[in-house]
């Protein structure tokens, strides 16, 4: 954390929700509030994940609000795990405290990333993503949601060539039909060991765009 760095706790569909928020330093004007989610809870997924950290670090950067959170059943975050449905509800439930109005951003990493194209799907009818981030996209393991047509503009899809958990090609089978470009990063593993700093510049050139 920094000293920009607050961690909270909000009322969830099944509890408590733990979470940060990272705010932009002095001299930034705010932008809006992304709200991020994390990987996998059952395989060591929590909000300090280090691709969830440079995600957030990218938006502050960028003059956006980040707020991680953990999903339930993970550090005080009080639930069970619940396969992406009641993970959905918790980042619904972020979205509608912390951003109920003004831009909004959704990302999030691997798990993270089914949840947020979920929840991008769930909000489009009645509050557009300006921004969409989704990086290392489980959609080998879940159904990840399409990203609506009028938001492929603002939508960054990044994965690592090398990806042993989820395979590159699943995830331009999953692209394809939309039409939906997927930034590759070469050499890429899904951690992104040893490229973070490329991560956190390709998603903050995306926010300026």
């Amino acid at each position: 954390m920094n000293v920009h760095t607050r961690r909270f706790r909000a009322a969830g569909p099944a509890g408590v929700i733990e979470a940060l928020r990272d705010e932009p330093g002095p001299g930034l004007a705010r932008r809006g509030t992304a709200v991020i989610a994390h990987p996998h809870p059952l395989f060591g997924g929590t909000m300090e994940n280090k691709v969830v950290q440079t995600l957030a670090r990218a938006f502050v950067q960028s003059g956006w609000l980040a707020v991680r959170f953990n999903f339930r059943g993970v550090g005080a975050t009080e639930g069970v795990h619940d396969d992406g449905h009641g993970e959905l509800d918790d980042m619904l439930a972020l979205v509608a405290s912390e951003a109920p109005e003004g831009p909004l951003a959704l990302a999030g990493f691997s798990f993270g990333a089914f949840v947020a194209s979920r929840a991008v799907a769930a909000l489009w009818p009645t509050r557009r993503a300006e921004k969409v981030v989704l990086v290392g996209t489980a959609a080998s393991r879940f159904e990840v949601a399409a990203v609506p047509a009028e938001a492929h503009d603002a939508t960054l899809v990044i994965h690592g060539e090398h990806d042993d958990t989820v395979p590159l090609a699943s995830v331009l089978d999953w692209a394809r039909p939309q039409t939906l470009p997927v930034t590759v990063v070469p050499g890429g593993g899904h951690f992104f060991h040893g490229q973070l700093p490329l991560l956190k510049s390709l998603v903050a050139r995306h926010l300026r765009s």
